[in-house]
């Protein structure tokens, strides 16, 4: 009966405005994160940055002008200026865990608002690199936190018939903040005087105003008032955000959610459980995927592959505006397909078109781009120039986006904080691990690394084929009845047993 009633909450259930405009105010903490990973490269790239907070690898740079096309970046120092963003991200996200259950998933946001501000502060105004660390410290505790907070917000206040598009609206704003700090960058890099650099770390207070500012505007989800005991609040939420009085069904959902998650005391210890192994698995493998995609490598080489077609100086930004409108324009197609084609059909078709991409380029380098020089024909080089943007929308439609929204709607409430800690946690530990390793990797591999990524691509392909089950339409609480105790594999988790024993 719980089932009939809550598909007809369901259908009931409106697409209400304060819905659309809480979810874009809040999906405005990944334009911040976008924002912060497009602008890094930029910045450490220009003179007057270097010159001012890293003289010798300014240096140093002035004498690679001679080395292999692949090794002329390699520097795990510099390197380290865009890592500690992951790393404090990293830390972060266990302190965001308590106050998202604690305090809420508003005012996590508000807290990871405000962390940006200050990062921004420091990093724009500061003249000492040890306060710019600083700064880029608290940037990294506000990715923590806005991603600990958003992607949970999306999915607990969203319809269950659109949850995946609106959760997709975080991804979205990623794309479209690393499109605008790349813009920005750019005519950053041309202002005399070399303080450039100030102006792009500068604008970031931009979308952390947005951040703070949505933060109090919006309405916390019911799930999360109803868990911290404000159950008349929480029920009032549930009928504003649905657009209906008739709530009851879901309202019980979420009560006996709480319920059993209050007689939870220790979160982290509890997602070892037998039972809870099937989204902790998941959640940590698509984190682990989605940055083992090749990703940052066919960012990375783009601007050098650019410059064979003849663009010459203006490659990066070629490069940086065609592949960030491919990036955009490709998650809104997600947007609109997630709850109608599905997860899974999303993945297994763009694993297809990113492993069968990569390999041409990989190939075309293998055999065409040497060491010191660009042998490409403008031939070849339209065709890699096609694949690299093949790849990127490929990406942006499946485990970009999905890498986010799978975790963050099938943990069960009583997990469900500890469980996006650990899905964060997972993220900012593989982009610092890539982050610090792939200009190695690209120097040592040369273009072995994008054989390399394609076949972590088939591996990831085959672990959805197999492993992950589909989750649209799906109420998110009642995820482990539709779901996990309906899969061929995870359904022995689920059942009777635990560890090989009745229970």
């Amino acid at each position: 009966m719980a089932s009939a009633s809550t598909a007809a909450d369901i259908s009931e259930a409106k697409i209400t405005p304060i819905v659309i405009i809480s979810c874009i105010l809040a999906s405005s903490g990944g334009l911040m994160f976008g924002y912060e990973v497009g602008i890094s490269g930029g910045v450490t790239a220009m003179p007057g940055f270097l010159k001012k907070f890293y003289p010798d690898v300014y240096a140093s740079t002035q004498k690679l002008k001679t080395n292999s096309n692949y090794c002329r970046f390699n520097n795990q120092g510099l390197q380290l200026f865009t890592s500690l963003l992951y790393l404090a991200a990293l830390v972060s996200t266990f302190f965001a865990s308590y106050t998202t259950k604690r305090l809420g998933r508003r005012l996590t946001m508000l807290i990871a608002g405000i962390f940006f501000i200050v990062g921004t502060v420091l990093n724009a105004s500061f003249q000492e690199l040890s306060m710019v660390i600083i700064g880029r410290i608290f940037l990294g505790c506000g990715v923590g936190f806005a991603n600990q907070a958003v992607p949970l917000f999306l999915s607990e206040i969203a319809p269950t018939r659109i949850r995946g598009g609106l959760n997709i609206l975080f991804q979205l704003n990623v794309t479209v903040g690393i499109l605008f700090a790349t813009l920005v960058n750019y005519g950053a890099a041309k202002i005399k005087g070399g303080w450039g650099w100030r102006v792009s770390l500068g604008l970031a207070g931009v979308p952390a105003l947005l951040l703070t500012l949505g933060s109090l505007v919006v309405v916390d989800t019911p799930n999360s008032l109803i868990q911290r005991g404000k159950l008349d609040e929480g029920r009032a939420v549930l009928k504003r955000i649905r657009g209906t009085e008739n709530v009851e069904a879901e309202f019980s959902e979420i009560l006996e959610a709480s319920s059993a998650a209050k007689e939870i005391k220790h979160p982290f210890k509890n997602l070892l459980k037998w039972k809870n192994r099937p989204p902790l698995v998941i959640a940590i493998a698509m984190q682990i995927f989605q940055q083992f995609t090749g990703m940052n490598a066919i960012l990375f080489y783009a601007p050098i592959l650019f410059a064979t077609m003849g663009f010459g100086n203006n490659a990066s930004l070629y490069a940086a505006v065609i592949l960030g409108a491919v990036n955009v324009l490709a998650t809104i197609v997600s947007i609109f397909l997630v709850d109608k084609v599905g997860r899974r059909m999303l993945l297994l078709e763009a694993g297809i078109q990113m492993l069968l991409s990569q390999l041409v380029i990989g190939i075309v380098l293998a055999f065409k781009v040497k060491d010191h020089s660009n042998n490409l024909s403008y031939g070849l080089a339209i065709v890699v120039v096609v694949m690299v943007c093949t790849f990127v929308s490929a990406f942006a439609w499946s485990w970009g986006p999905l890498g986010w929204l799978i975790p963050s709607e099938t943990f069960p409430l009583e997990t469900r904080s500890a469980g996006q800690s650990v899905t964060v946690c997972m993220n900012m530990l593989c982009c610092f691990l890539i982050g610090q390793v792939f200009l190695l990797m690209l120097c040592s591999m040369k273009y072995g690394v994008f054989l390399f990524f394609s076949a972590w691509v088939l591996v990831m392909s085959l672990f959805v084929l197999f492993l992950v089950p589909e989750t649209k339409n799906v109420p998110i609480e009642e995820m482990t009845e539709r779901v996990w105790k309906q899969h061929w594999f995870w359904k022995r988790y689920k059942d009777d047993y635990e560890g090989g024993r009745v229970k």
